[in-house]
């Protein structure tokens, strides 16, 4: 299972918000490519950076700082918030993302879901943020009539290569994932599930890892990584993917 570390971006600074709240707000670092390059040291092999500027406007709003994080790093990094159109994924792409994440314009707006996974297949991923089952939108400030299960279900079928579904009341709250949400969701489609949100120590971690045999592929890791609630190379070397040069011989041949 992928141990993925996530930073979230609120006026350019690394931050982490409880449940969602932009009020409720904690600065951890203002320096995000400092901040990314310290976990890809630690073994991380994938980046999940979230624009919560863009995400509440619309429009993404801290790409200067995510091509900040880009440059840095040589793990592929995957970036949601605003991406409300065709334009600021081709932006995203233009600066190193590896894999986009569509949240609000997957309910508002599916057509758009299908327009990229043809014009980037493989790199599109579709973030469903759920609050008791229903799909929240525009930045978690809204909540959609959609249902979490039906919208996955939907997305799987128009090409999306991930879902990333974070459970709202368990952001932030170091309170344990959801895992029957989790599971639930994950038996109604057959593309990888990465979960998010919750997740406060290693038993968390370990818990997830009974969900890979259903399509559970990664865990994304916020607060509890900033608390030191969880350390990320310990988890990595528990349940996670180490990055390929580490697992090769030093002349880069294969393992037999």
């Amino acid at each position: 299972m992928e141990v993925i570390p996530a930073i979230d971006l609120l006026g350019g600074q690394c931050v982490r918000l409880y449940q969602g709240d932009y009020d409720q707000a904690q600065v951890f670092n203002d320096n995000p490519a400092e901040m990314a390059k310290t976990w890809a040291d630690q073994g991380a092999t994938r980046l999940h950076v979230v624009d919560l500027d863009g995400a509440k406007q619309g429009e993404s709003v801290n790409l200067a700082a995510i091509k900040s994080i880009v440059e840095v790093l040589d793990i592929p990094v995957q970036v949601g918030g605003g991406l409300r159109n065709v334009e600021s994924v081709d932006r995203l792409f233009a600066v190193g993302v590896e894999r986009a994440i569509i949240g609000t314009a997957a309910v508002e707006n599916p057509e758009l879901v299908t327009e990229l996974c043809k014009k980037y297949p493989g790199r599109i991923a579709v973030g469903i943020d759920a609050r008791n089952g229903k799909v929240a939108t525009k930045g978690w400030l809204e909540t959609s009539e959609a249902i979490a299960t039906d919208l996955a279900q939907q997305m799987a079928v128009q090409g999306v290569a991930a879902i990333i579904y974070t459970d709202i009341h368990r952001d932030g709250t170091m309170s344990g994932p959801n895992i029957e949400s989790l599971r639930e969701l994950a038996a109604t489609i057959d593309i990888p599930v990465i979960a998010s949100g919750g997740v406060s120590s290693l038993a968390d971690l370990l818990n997830l890892v009974a969900l890979e045999a259903i399509g559970v592929t990664g865990a994304i890791v916020g607060r509890a990584i900033y608390t030191n609630d969880v350390d990320l190379p310990e988890a990595i070397k528990a349940v996670g993917s180490r990055r390929l040069q580490d697992v090769l011989p030093n002349d880069g041949s294969a393992i037999a």
